[in-house]
């Protein structure tokens, strides 16, 4: 008698995961009691939750049509992210498609041979991580992800390395940041401290975080080097991502290549610019990147059928991750109907009055990293938790400056780990299956999660009340 093969475990398609999580967020509507915080706007009009003010409201509990509504409605309300993504990826596709890093990685592996080549890996996460922290670059940086795993793949490691450059670059940054206005910038005005306060002790936490995450990912991109079996994704197709390493040393890396990097380089300078002083929003930054896309199809002497053919093939292929964000949106839908939000925060928020002043401290990191389930947006996530944490920082004995750097732990790392922030979106434009994703990266988030436990209770020392 044969023996019957056992059945591996496989998570459910994504589509299915995000449905799964709306269903129950709608089943909560019916158990949670609905309620919500006083809010008042402050001199800048943002609307602020009043401490204490928590009441119970009359209960309104999402059906079954309007949970299938959701779906709709989220996509609708995440419209600005996804039609970002769908063009800012399609003219990132044509920048890829010159062939423009194919002889930037060439360049790269003449100089860098063997094992050096993992120094890529700490250097493109403090780059990105610098801009995540300075100018708040996130979704703006998903296009970058298949040129990272192109590389990665044609230096001899895989696909969750080049993912993780970016998606470490950006979470760390945002967890570490200075200055970063829609994060600790709004967390310091509702707190009520100096902006840019406690800028030293941020910066250190950030390279430690950098390290951290560094040392980790150089062991399993050099594991991979040895013996490309240990890959996570060992066996599946990445071939319209990678860079073959031979056809790479072959590829030319002449004048239209350095002036198609010269365009990014250049687009890259101007959204800073714009981000930074002019203020710019989805709409502006979709604009620059669709530019630089055609300029450099017009540098490689592309026709217009073969710049939109290639456009085509970049919406086809970002298609299923812009859906990922408005059927994840969908699952705000639901709390917001059901006025369930605040009950949540509220409810977690209620244990940390009982605890000691450093654990208090750790708490609120751990709480915060819950609430970005709920809220995955950082600004939306400051004004709804901050002026609880604040005023609790003061009843347990700990200082506003830690309040808002757990805020910031909580906000920033876990946006690639929740399946209702950024983790099934940067997935699928990698083409990583989100379990293998997990298996990965689930290690590292904990060790990190260990290193910013002791960052905070460090924090109320460098910061006495």
């Amino acid at each position: 008698m044969e023996k019957k093969e056992k059945k591996r475990f496989h998570l459910p398609h994504i589509y299915v995961l995000l449905v799964t999580f709306i269903l129950v967020c709608a089943v909560a509507t019916w158990i949670l009691p609905a309620g919500e915080f006083d809010r008042e706007a402050n001199e800048s009009g943002t609307e602020l939750v009043v401490p204490g003010t928590y009441h119970e409201v009359e209960q309104s509990p999402v059906g079954p049509f309007e949970t299938v509504k959701s779906i709709y409605e989220g996509m609708v309300a995440g419209a600005d992210v996804v039609f970002f993504v769908f063009v800012a990826y399609a003219s990132i596709g044509l920048i890829i498609a010159s062939g423009a890093f194919n002889g930037l990685v060439a360049w790269m592996l003449r100089i860098l041979k063997g094992n050096a080549r993992v120094i890529i890996i700490p250097i493109f996460i403090t780059l990105i991580g610098a801009a995540s922290s300075s100018i708040a670059v996130f979704e703006e940086m998903f296009p970058f992800i298949p040129i990272f795993v192109g590389i990665a793949i044609a230096m001899g490691y895989d696909a969750i390395v080049g993912l993780a450059i970016v998606a470490l670059g950006t979470g760390l940054g945002y967890s570490g940041s200075i200055m970063n206005p829609f994060t600790v910038g709004m967390a310091q005005e509702i707190a009520g401290v100096p902006q840019l306060s406690g800028s030293g002790y941020r910066l250190i936490c950030h390279l430690a975080m950098i390290v951290v995450a560094s040392i980790f990912t150089i062991r399993y991109a050099l594991k991979i080097q040895k013996d490309p079996t240990k890959s996570l994704v060992y066996g599946d197709d990445f071939s319209h991502l990678a860079m073959s390493e031979d056809d790479v040393h072959k590829h030319p890396f002449g004048i239209r290549e350095k002036a198609v990097l010269a365009v990014l380089v250049a687009g890259i300078v101007v959204i800073v610019w714009g981000v930074k002083v002019q203020g710019w929003g989805f709409g502006d930054i979709a604009t620059t990147f669709l530019i630089m896309g055609i300029v450099s199809s017009f540098i490689m002497g592309w026709g217009p059928n073969t710049i939109a053919e290639k456009m085509a093939n970049g919406f086809k292929d970002i298609a299923v991750a812009c859906l990922m964000i408005g059927i994840a949106r969908g699952i705000l839908v639901i709390l917001q109907s059901g006025h369930i939000i605040d009950t949540v925060v509220y409810g977690l928020s209620i244990p940390l009055t009982n605890l000691p002043g450093w654990l208090s401290s750790i708490a609120m990191l751990i709480v915060q990293t819950l609430i970005n389930f709920l809220i995955p947006s950082g600004s939306g996530q400051a004004v709804t938790s901050m002026p609880i944490m604040a005023p609790l920082a003061d009843l347990v004995g700990i200082s506003r400056q830690s309040a808002i750097l757990a805020f910031q732990f909580g906000d920033g790392l876990s946006n690639v780990l929740w399946p209702t922030a950024s983790a099934p979106i940067i997935c699928g434009i990698a083409g990583i299956k989100i379990e293998k994703w997990w298996k990965w990266f689930v290690p590292l988030f904990l060790l990190i999660l260990l290193t910013q436990a002791i960052l905070m209770a460090i924090s109320t020392l460098v910061w006495p009340i």
